[in-house]
């Protein structure tokens, strides 16, 4: 998205305002003596019998004299990152729903209350203004041109927002794709293309070579497609001076059909996002590189479709993965975890700092939290709570779970390793985490992010999309807590 930002110190009464047609006004809880359009918007409020308080709660959209739109809203000092993101997402709605090409912001309250409303702001407008993938005959995409901010001008120039924009609106793009159009063949050659724009090291494992290496957990799934075109990706961005090695693997599961045990018609809608967090692990590693984050990446993707057909891997095969355990297949709709397992392993070995895995990987998590938050699970207690905190500062919620080793014993078998899975139900969430720990050599640092906040109608915290690109900005965040 090409945008051109303007940013002026001056206050939000001076005459240029007044040309602006699509306004955004952030205000305090104090009242401003020389609030701009503050008459319109009381005169508002006085006939909706309402008090000035009320924008705490909801925004407030009259129209300007010169046929414009105006909206307020007030950002209590007490306010979270995800409250100030849910309220500046209803306030900018109406504004962005005219598709403008120039939108005003103006900040009000002393100079630090200014620059994190104008951040705040400047980032749930370009967020939401971003051209997603549609199929509609008639739709036509109205960029949005101009921000101009009012009341606050930086030394910088956002690019750190607009880092995490670009890593957002490119999950969000990859994961609302149709899946004809995003087969594994297709996918990894946008990945390469990727790879190449961006300056990423760039290296496939294809189903040939992961059969040579025994890398059986993942061929297991990718041998039921026709072609088979699963394979798992590797990139890598390194800073000049890096101060950590960290790994992000992302689950890239391009359709699941759930193979033999087949998903019934309502579970099997929208699969095609099944490859969300492979995504979010791309998104994180192209806002980090915008960023120039002083630390080495390597992104790893594992990308296949969960197909059914006469070559596809069934309920009581067992399967021997690259670190030489032996898995008992019970449930072929829990192919996530065994994508995953060969994908960690393959990370491990590289022997980064730490590990953190992206997945849309269990419905118990979902079950557990519903889709507003999205849960970890850590083998290094720390680790969970550090990515609490991360959350909170990104906007995105996060929930941890225990990693405790007992829940393991439900994991038993009689003839393999260790199970895939159970069919009894109960904590499958954690069950996954404790199969996937499994994998990881070297004893490396690793958190499991289970993205069950990856779709929520009618959006969630700053994102309007029913698609929301959660875990971008959580991981970015992460991924900076991590080099202090």
């Amino acid at each position: 998205m090409s945008l051109k930002l303007v940013q002026n110190a001056a206050k939000c009464t001076e005459k240029s305002l007044y040309s602006e047609k699509h306004i955004l006004l952030v205000l305090t809880e104090e009242q401003e003596s020389d609030l701009a359009f503050g008459e319109l918007l009381n005169a508002k409020l006085n006939r909706m019998h309402g008090e000035y308080k009320d924008l705490n709660k909801t925004p407030l959209i009259a129209d300007l004299p010169n046929s414009g739109l105006a909206s307020f809203v007030i950002l209590k000092r007490d306010l979270n990152m995800f409250q100030r993101h849910c309220l500046l997402r209803k306030a900018l709605k109406p504004l962005l729903d005219e598709q403008p090409s120039a939108l005003a912001i103006c900040v009000f309250g002393d100079e630090k209350t200014r620059e994190a409303h104008a951040c705040a702001a400047y980032y749930v407008a370009t967020v939401n203004a971003v051209e997603l993938p549609s199929r509609k005959k008639e739709v036509k995409f109205k960029p949005l041109k101009n921000i101009s901010i009012y009341g606050y001008k930086a030394n910088h120039n956002y690019q750190y927002v607009n880092a995490r924009v670009a890593g957002n609106s490119l999950c969000r793009q990859l994961t609302i794709t149709p899946p004809n159009e995003l087969t594994p063949s297709i996918y990894r050659e946008k990945i390469a293309g990727l790879a190449k724009l961006h300056g990423w090291a760039h290296e496939e494992f294809d189903m040939p070579k992961l059969k040579n290496m025994g890398a059986g957990a993942f061929y297991a799934v990718g041998q039921g497609s026709q072609p088979q075109d699963a394979a798992i990706v590797h990139l890598s961005y390194t800073h000049s001076s890096p101060k950590k090695h960290i790994a992000i693997v992302g689950k890239g599961i391009c359709f699941d059909t759930g193979g033999h045990n087949i998903k019934p018609a309502k579970y099997m809608q929208g699969m095609h996002e099944d490859m969300n967090g492979s995504a979010v692990a791309l998104g994180i590693l192209l806002a980090a590189t915008e960023q120039g984050l002083e630390v080495k990446i390597d992104c790893w993707l594992a990308i296949a479709q969960n197909h059914i057909g006469p070559m596809a891997y069934k309920q009581n095969d067992v399967v021997t993965a690259m670190n030489g355990m032996t898995i008992e297949i019970v449930h072929t709709d829990a192919e996530g975890r065994m994508v995953l397992a060969d994908t960690l392993t393959l990370a491990s070995r590289k022997n980064p700092d730490y590990i953190l895995d992206f997945a849309t990987l269990t419905g118990s998590m979902i079950s557990a939290l519903g889709d507003r938050m999205s849960g970890v699970i850590s083998n290094r207690p720390e680790l969970a709570c550090k990515a609490v905190g991360a959350g909170i500062i990104a906007g995105e919620r996060i929930v941890a779970f225990p990693y405790d080793d007992d829940y393991e014993s439900d994991l038993d078998s009689e003839i393999a390793d260790i199970k895939q899975c159970t069919l009894e139900g109960g904590a499958d969430h954690i069950h996954a985490a404790r199969f996937l720990g499994r994998f990881i050599e070297n004893d490396i640092a690793w958190l499991h992010t289970d993205l069950s906040s990856a779709n929520r109608k009618g959006g969630l915290g700053a994102v309007q999309t029913d698609t929301n690109g959660f875990g971008v900005g959580f991981g970015l965040e992460m991924i900076k807590s991590l080099l202090k």
